[in-house]
């Protein structure tokens, strides 16, 4: 796992608004039908004020832990066989005081807290549950306080396959609350205050698979602020995943984390993101890059990037920084997904500091000192020896030893800006685009504005049938070229055929 910042732009309270229909001039590139707004209701996982209760009596068979016995999870998990269910009484439950002691469960095991239970770090001991068992079950339990080192997890600490986690309160840890392995599904939890990320879905060796996270409440995450104290790292979010193959992440509430919401970093494949509610993250609310084929639609995405939007404004930055940020991510028919696209509809995009930016940077690829994806290559090259001269200046390999923003479909969403409401005057109403001019390294065959042309016109990006609400703007190629919405729609650029526009402030 490693620094993962592009090299030239971004790096990367609940408020239940009534949006009026729009009126307004239509475009007049295209007679179709005006497309269908859609609305901002989606609903709010309210999992952190609200946990569900555990059972308050052991089910029959389980195994009883003591609070007032330190180590006693530990020490029971050890006796028993596999597949044993452990009910935690009410109380503060501890480890033995070392800073490496740890529950290592076996295979199937369950861990179901009564109402009450909680199972505490004290500051000292760096993971409540770790080991390589699979089908791990935890209900309704919190576990805080524990002091994962950076990059690593408190909760299921080595990745390990098939765990459940339900019902849960992960809150207040140092480095990732929780970790994932494969088949893992996080459901109606609360991912709260933890140091780094709410969770973190790496896996040292392998891809991650069929992971679903739903209906869960992530809020409040990198504590530590990372990205000031390590700039550039890439390395917070509400959630972050890296290598993740085909992932449901539906239905949660991320809000007021410290940066990003959600970010898929590096190689990940075939994502649904759909129903959440993603409001008030200082950065960016949503970032897919270096990543392939997803469906992102009906969430409701409002007031995100405020802090890093104005930050980069401030300080003269033009780069059009983004509430939803696709870097060098799309479509691609030959990676096996439930899409060969990636869709954007049906989204309600609400007083965020500016909309979508697709962005390309022509020196991100394998092999290039410029690719910060750690020495990671696309999905499409399995020896990355081969992206070199002379032969990643032909075909097929000048195509695929890049990681490409194409094939991206945008449409029916509702796009709507209040300056007043955001507190801006400029910087913060685009959509864009754009790749930067490529110059590195000296062997590159991505130089000039090869990569800049083939994003804005080649790549099959297209808005369409969108409505606009507020006085919006588009950058197209790089970041000098700021367009109107008739600049936009017209030759060359041609986007946003069948949209509405309405052009004054507010909803």
């Amino acid at each position: 796992m490693g620094s993962k910042r592009r090299h030239w732009a971004l790096a990367a309270a609940p408020l239940a608004l009534a949006l009026l229909a729009v009126t307004g001039c239509e475009s007049a590139t295209d007679a179709e039908a005006k497309p269908t707004a859609a609305s901002s209701n989606a609903p709010l996982a309210r999992v952190c004020a609200k946990p569900a209760a555990g059972p308050a009596k052991a089910p029959a068979g389980a195994v009883t832990v003591d609070p007032a016995v330190a180590g006693d999870l530990a020490a029971k998990t050890r006796s028993n066989p596999p597949n044993t269910t452990f009910w935690l009484r009410p109380g503060r439950h501890r480890l033995d005081p070392d800073r490496y002691a740890q529950v290592v469960p076996k295979e199937g095991n369950s861990y179901l807290g009564a109402p009450g239970a909680v199972l505490d770090g004290g500051k000292k001991n760096q993971y409540a549950f770790g080991g390589t068992a699979r089908d791990v079950t935890i209900r309704y339990l919190t576990v805080q306080g524990f002091v994962a080192p950076h990059d690593e997890g408190v909760v299921n600490h080595d990745s390990a396959d098939g765990w459940v986690i339900e019902h849960a309160t992960i809150q207040h840890n140092s480095g990732a609350g929780l970790m994932a392995g494969a088949r893992q599904r996080v459901r109606a939890s609360c991912l709260r205050g933890n140091g780094q990320y709410g969770m973190n879905a790496y896996k040292a060796t392998g891809r991650i698979s069929g992971l679903v996270v739903e209906g869960n409440e992530i809020v409040g995450n990198n504590t530590g602020d990372w990205e000031r104290r390590r700039k550039g790292c890439g390395c917070t979010g509400g959630i972050k995943f890296w290598a993740v193959d085909v992932a449901d992440v539906r239905g949660n509430w991320v809000h007021d984390n410290r940066g990003t919401g959600l970010w898929a970093d590096t190689n990940n494949n075939d994502f649904r993101i759909e129903d959440n509610v993603l409001e008030a993250n200082d950065g960016a609310a949503l970032i897919y890059e270096t990543s392939y084929n997803a469906v992102i639609r009906k969430n409701t995405i409002r007031r995100n990037n405020w802090v890093e939007g104005r930050k980069a404004a401030d300080r003269g930055d033009t780069f059009p920084f983004a509430t939803v940020y696709l870097s060098e991510s799309g479509g691609e028919p030959r990676i096996r997904a439930r899409t060969d696209k990636i869709e954007i509809y049906g989204n309600v995009l609400e007083n965020n500091w500016s909309g979508i930016t697709l962005w390309e940077n022509a020196d991100r690829f394998c092999n290039s000192p410029a690719n910060t994806s750690s020495g990671a290559c696309t999905l499409l090259v399995k020896d990355t020896d081969r992206c070199a001269q002379p032969a990643i200046a032909t075909a097929p390999l000048y195509a695929d030893c890049r990681w490409k923003t194409q094939r991206v479909d945008i449409h029916g969403n509702r796009f709507v800006l209040d300056e007043s409401v955001v507190g801006c005057a400029e910087k913060c109403d685009r959509m864009a685009v754009l790749a930067n001019y490529g110059t590195y390294p000296d062997w590159s065959p991505y130089q000039g504005d090869r990569v800049a042309e083939a994003i804005t016109r080649e790549q099959h990006n297209r808005w369409h049938d969108n409505v606009y609400v507020g006085p919006w703007t588009f950058v197209a190629h790089d970041p000098s070229r700021v367009l109107d919405s008739g600049q936009w729609q017209s030759t060359p650029y041609q986007q946003d055929a069948g949209s509405t526009f309405r052009a004054g402030d507010g909803g």
